[in-house]
């Protein structure tokens, strides 16, 4: 008979991690936890096998990750009722998650060359007898330290690009999501028998500490601001080098020419999907004066249709990681004490382990709702005299991820005036299934890329190479250099760069 647990809450039990489902406690597996031996031992077993996969070029890992491509494809509703089993998302959010990652396996794996091959590139004025190449070779092995609220996608970011780029990878998945990460792991080591190419390692906090500790040439962190800091100090013992993906508080800004049903019904998703446990998520939204009151009433009709439960057909489904509910509770609280409004839901919305829907209206800007990640299926709603103090007010926290803009003329302009790594125009989130552009933030919502060519790149190191294809023109880089060398360097030079246009 399977163990009934607290829900959602991982336990370490004779060496085993343990899974649970957030809404009934069911144990849905248990996972070896990683020793600092068996740590070491999958790294060293990584490095033997970055060597034989980067060996295979961009066609034969470009073969192997399709195959893995198609092979999760082919089993996305296995993968998605894995996905509520132990994470609680509903079905729908599940697969849309799923395929987004399959989309992104595909198109790191077909650009892979193009970005990262070997290429001619200009010569210098002083230096036109050499010939200048680039190419971007694979680090060795990277560490991927996942989160739990994207168990798939998320990660994959990092994965399928560190893979292409030709690098082995060892992946700690979230202690909320161990069997979801054990899934496709196993998914590809059926694609990819030989060698140990993409591992796994189970645990808590400390076994991500010890990977970032295990000689790994990178780590890719997605997850809180302060775990990441966490993670970037213990990286700095040994310099390697880190890409963090770090918390939001993503904000909308809706301008008086927006269209707004397109505008409520994007809120209502960007906020309020996979219960607002997304770091990109929609959680301040600031709405121009005059349509403020009739955006406001469209976002609370669609809110309060949505269905909240533990079913695969739920809209929204519980929260996943049980600490998460007191800060949402916190923040609810808080708004209302300070003068807000509940339109719907509120401080009884907190319903453990579910939150129904909550919109607040009249929230100071410096309160916990609007300056801190809240990660639940709340909104704040807040009139603005134009888009132009909308977008002040959503650069005036520290966090950086994502964001949106509504306006019929004004998108393109807004959006390049929010201080965020992505912003999408007249929709929501739809940057992050986007796989040709790069994905990250500014501030404390971290630094470096995953998804398009960026983040191709961003596994690998640049490596620069010149040959001589001709005698030296200008004897400039030996001491065999004369006073006429000399001369004509500096005819050259003032003949090219001399003048003022």
């Amino acid at each position: 008979m399977t163990a009934t647990r607290t829900p959602g809450v991982p336990a370490i039990d004779e060496g085993s991690l343990i899974s649970t489902n957030p809404a009934t406690g069911e144990e849905v597996g248990r996972f070896p936890v990683a020793s600092t031996d068996s740590l070491t031992a999958a790294v060293a077993r990584a490095r033997d096998a970055a060597a034989w996969w980067a060996g295979l070029g961009f066609s034969g890992r470009k073969q192997r990750l399709l195959a893995f491509r198609s092979v999760l494809t082919n089993r996305l509703e296995e993968l998605a009722a894995l996905m509520n089993r132990e994470g609680g998302k509903p079905r729908a959010d599940a697969l849309v998650e799923a395929i987004a990652a399959v989309d992104h396996i595909a198109w790191a794996a077909q650009r892979a060359r193009k970005v990262l091959g070997r290429r001619r590139v200009g010569s210098s004025l002083l230096l036109k007898e050499h010939a200048a190449f680039l190419e971007y070779l694979p680090l060795g092995v990277v560490g991927v330290i996942g989160p739990w609220n994207y168990p798939i996608l998320t990660p994959m970011g990092s994965i399928a690009y560190a893979l292409a780029a030709g690098n082995a990878v060892v992946f700690k998945p979230s202690e909320y999501t161990p069997a979801v990460g054990q899934w496709f792991v196993d998914r590809f080591n059926e694609v990819v028998p030989e060698h140990a190419v993409l591992q796994i390692v189970y645990g808590l906090g400390d076994v991500g500490a010890a990977l970032c500790r295990s000689g790994v040439d990178k780590i890719a962190f997605t997850g809180s601001t302060a775990t990441g800091k966490k993670v970037m100090a213990v990286a700095a013992e040994s310099l390697t080098p880190v890409l963090l993906e770090c918390g939001g508080k993503d904000a909308m800004v809706v301008a008086a020419d927006a269209d707004l049903d397109e505008a409520a019904s994007a809120c209502v998703w960007g906020g309020l999907t996979n219960a607002g446990q997304t770091c990109v998520g929609i959680e301040r939204v600031y709405v121009a004066e005059p349509i403020f009151d009739d955006f406001l009433n469209r976002v609370v009709a669609r809110a309060a249709k949505l269905t909240v439960g533990a079913e695969p057909s739920s809209d929204i489904g519980p929260i996943t990681m049980p600490s998460q509910i007191e800060i949402i509770r916190r923040h609810i609280e808080d708004a209302l004490t300070r003068g807000g409004r509940a339109v719907l839901g509120g401080a009884e919305a907190v319903q453990p382990p579910f939150v129904n829907p909550t919109i607040l209206v009249d929230v100071p800007e410096d309160a916990a709702a609007v300056q801190e990640e809240t990660f639940g299926p709340t909104l704040t709603v807040t009139r603005v005299r134009d888009a132009a103090e909308g977008v002040r007010l959503a650069n005036s926290t520290g966090y950086g991820l994502g964001g949106a803009i509504f306006s019929k003329s004004q998108g393109l302009n807004l959006a390049r005036q929010v201080r965020s790594g992505m912003t999408s125009v007249n929709s929501a989130l739809t940057f992050a299934g986007m796989p040709a552009l790069p994905f990250g933030g500014v501030g404390n919502s971290g630094f470096g890329r995953i998804h398009g060519d960026d983040g191709l790149r961003e596994f690998t190191r640049p490596k620069s190479i010149v040959k001589r294809r001709a005698p030296s023109l200008l004897a400039a880089t030996t001491f065999d250099r004369t006073e006429k060398t000399i001369s004509q360097m500096l005819r050259v030079v003032r003949l090219v760069h001399g003048r003022s246009k």
